[in-house]
């Protein structure tokens, strides 16, 4: 049984129900001689991430890799709590009830889902889900478009992940708007202010804004997003919900904040799962409130003044309104929405931000390790969260090969996605990474290579 929900007040309440002083009464039958008398042998206590890291080690001493891989999917320790409970029977659904009145716990989960998102980014109001990240990008450009009304065009700079913008093409080219690129700096891997001066005064519904983006650098978001409001711009921010909790909220950006905030979901308790099932989530402000796609689940009371949950807003959707509906795609991940809600829970805002922090050094700490390798440097000056591409001197097909060969994951090869780049490859560190695991990446890329490695003498360790 991965997680006991039973503290100690819950255990002695049960043997005081059934009038047991202590549970070694509970087995007064067995014989002293045999019982057990203790276990000298057991090691010291481990944490809960720990004893899951030394299990899986143990099974999987045939084929178990180490991940430095993210780009959009990443490798986060799940508390055994999360699943354990999201996989109780009452919550074994995908979708957002229509019977309210016989749905009343999901719904309420739902309801506390939202009111976290909506916390985490600052916005006024959430849904209760969409498919995945990609396509809720994609609703906010429609949901854009409708709003702004005269506009047909949305600037979408270079650093929002090529599959987010793939996914938005294919969605939105049907009904005719325009997405128009906006190039990233060379230097520091952002989209600097200068570059928005061709499109000043002209007719666009939106800036979209990633934070952090594809390469994981922060981007200036207060310029970017003061810049769209005196454009007459909305601004969709596409964020990674897990920094939010050390970053500030896209509804603080600027002197205004962003009008939607948009994401996928999978950071915050979701198993990698070979892609999937993930979900995305969607917050804006209150004006903006009937443009949004998806269900939202409101708290109200009934005839006797308790407490009561239900699906506002209906009306929007494709089971009542079809071809006029905001969206016909706007499917609620309800199972995965549960295990965040109880993720969120359970590490509330310190938990996060802990996490946040140590993904954060554990990368500097790895970009330290590695750029002390001849031949190895960072692309991109700009500030970063858990990941940053390097450059190589080298292919970076064969140098991914042979570290598999070692066992270990070494990040995305950029050549497909981003060939101006040159031998470009993309790192991600999380929480799940000691220092070993740093040093072990670094030293077989030296090897591979065939360079020095010169452990960095200033790398950041995370805390414990």
């Amino acid at each position: 049984m991965p997680f006991i929900p039973h503290t100690e007040e819950d255990i002695k309440a049960m043997l005081e129900a059934i009038g047991v002083a202590s549970i070694e009464n509970l087995f007064d039958e067995i014989p002293a001689a045999l019982r057990g008398r203790g276990l000298p042998d057991t090691p010291p206590p481990l944490s809960e991430m720990e004893a899951a890291r030394l299990m899986r080690e143990r099974a999987e001493a045939d084929g178990h890799y180490l991940n430095f891989i993210g780009a959009g999917a990443y490798e986060h320790h799940i508390p055994a709590a999360v699943w354990r409970i999201a996989a109780r029977g009452e919550f074994h659904s995908a979708y957002t009830p229509y019977q309210a009145e016989a749905s009343q716990g999901t719904l309420q989960v739902l309801y506390e889902y939202q009111t976290m998102m909506a916390s985490l980014t600052e916005m006024d109001v959430a849904n209760a889900s969409l498919y995945d990240g990609a396509s809720a990008l994609a609703e906010a450009v429609l949901m854009a478009a409708r709003a702004h009304k005269s506009a047909k065009r949305v600037l979408l700079p270079a650093t929002v992940h090529p599959a987010y913008r793939k996914v938005v093409q294919t969605i939105v080219r049907n009904q005719g708007i325009e997405l128009v690129g906006v190039p990233y700096a060379p230097d520091t891997g952002h989209v600097a202010p200068e570059a928005l001066a061709p499109f000043a005064g002209q007719d666009f519904a939106a800036l979209v804004v990633p934070q952090p983006n594809f390469f994981g650098v922060l981007e200036p978001v207060d310029e970017l997003a003061d810049w769209a409001r005196a454009n007459r711009m909305f601004t969709i921010a596409v964020v990674n919900p897990l920094a939010l909790a050390i970053l500030k909220p896209p509804g603080e950006w600027g002197n205004s904040g962003a009008d939607i905030a948009v994401g996928d979901g999978q950071p915050l308790g979701i198993p990698l799962a070979s892609g999937g099932p993930y979900f995305g989530f969607m917050a804006c402000r209150k004006e903006l409130v009937r443009q949004m796609p998806g269900r939202i689940v409101g708290r109200t009371v009934d005839v006797d003044g308790k407490p009561g949950y239900t699906l506002t807003l209906q009306a929007r959707e494709q089971h009542i309104r079809r071809s006029k509906a905001t969206s016909n795609i706007c499917t609620n991940q309800g199972l995965m929405v549960t295990a965040a809600t109880i993720y969120m829970a359970l590490l509330g805002p310190q938990g996060l931000a802990q996490v946040a922090r140590t993904c954060h050094a554990n990368v500097l700490m790895l970009l330290g390790n590695l750029t002390a390798i001849e031949g190895v440097e960072r692309a991109f000056s700009g500030p970063i969260f858990h990941e940053a591409v390097l450059r190589l001197k080298t292919p970076v097909a064969p140098v991914l090969r042979a570290l598999q060969a070692q066992g270990i994951l070494g990040g995305l090869n950029l050549a497909h996605d981003c060939p101006e780049l040159g031998h470009a490859l993309l790192v991600c560190a999380t929480e799940t990474k000691n220092e070993e695991d740093l040093m072990l990446y670094a030293g077989h890329l030296a090897r591979i290579i065939g360079r020095r490695f010169r452990p960095a003498p200033c790398a950041i360790k995370p805390k414990p």
